[in-house]
């Protein structure tokens, strides 16, 4: 059962990549992440609500859980806004395998952070994850996009390095908190959060420079898409003898949706480079989970 729940996670978060990419063409990157959160916090309000009348302000009763929750919006948000830059103006195809590569970055995260021992066939994991990255930067390179120069590839990298942050502190939030309690306040917050991002980037005429927005239906759809994948990322999780692991890499499965969807429908270029990185980054992937598995 976990495993369906895995897959439709990552099923739902390809498509979340598409809605994406069709939001944002010649659209105000600011306005569509705005109203992502909006919509986000919509869906989850029916848990906010529930718990607000029955008198249960969530996390704990105590300042110290929202402000928590506070910092992984902030986190979250940044990710979002890195990577938002980064899928307007990055081929499907590259910042898809990018996105993937989440997974490595978290890995190292924890060897950093959390002093965690890795084994033989996680190291080597890392290895082709990074040679992946490398490579995927080189046929960046052949579309006008080198590592060096390009700004949208190095906003793909940040929002990946964020992500992972979040992940890493995800893991310290949700020993405390439930994981529907945490999503929902959390989607709220980044309506405060961005709401007054966008005050203070039209004060300073930031907006004014900035494409002009179009409202497109496909917008709520990516709230809709996300929101649906969370939800079962957390409830498989929370199933009895579910492995993380392999859940993460399933999730990552993702890319496969957007990277067919940059082939066929937006036929985007050099396939036959980015095949195989994206083989190399399943084989990284892979090579994560056996990883793991030996470490139990």
């Amino acid at each position: 059962m976990w495993a369906l729940l895995a897959l439709a996670s990552a099923l739902c978060l390809g498509v979340y990549d598409i809605f994406k990419k069709i939001s944002l063409r010649d659209n105000n990157v600011v306005m569509v992440l705005l109203l992502n959160t909006v919509f986000g916090a919509l869906l989850m309000s029916p848990v906010l609500i529930s718990g607000i009348a029955q008198g249960n302000w969530g996390l704990g009763g105590t300042p110290t859980g929202h402000l928590m929750v506070l910092l992984k919006s902030a986190i979250v948000l940044s990710s979002w806004l890195l990577g938002y830059f980064g899928i307007k103006h990055l081929p499907l195809t590259i910042a898809g395998p990018v996105n993937a590569s989440r997974p490595v970055m978290v890995l190292i995260g924890a060897l950093v952070i959390f002093g965690e021992r890795l084994n033989t066939l996680q190291w080597c994991g890392i290895a082709v994850g990074l040679l992946s990255l490398f490579l995927i930067s080189r046929v960046g390179a052949k579309e006008g996009f080198p590592l060096r120069e390009s700004r949208w590839l190095w906003f793909s990298l940040g929002a990946a390095v964020m992500g992972a942050v979040s992940a890493l502190y995800d893991k310290y939030l949700l020993e405390r908190f439930e994981p529907l309690e945490v999503q929902a306040w959390y989607s709220l917050y980044q309506v405060f959060i961005m709401g007054g991002a966008l005050i203070i980037l039209t004060r300073i005429g930031v907006m004014k420079a900035s494409a002009p927005f179009k409202w497109r239906w496909s917008i709520p759809c990516i709230s809709l898409f996300l929101t649906v994948a969370d939800i079962a990322y957390f409830y498989a999780l929370s199933l009895p003898d579910s492995m993380i692991a392999i859940v993460s890499m399933i999730r990552r499965g993702s890319v496969l949706v957007s990277f067919f969807y940059g082939v066929f429908a937006l036929k985007e270029s050099h396939v036959k480079a980015k095949l195989v990185d994206l083989t190399l980054l399943a084989i990284s992937l892979a090579l994560l989970v056996m990883g793991s598995g030996a470490g139990r």
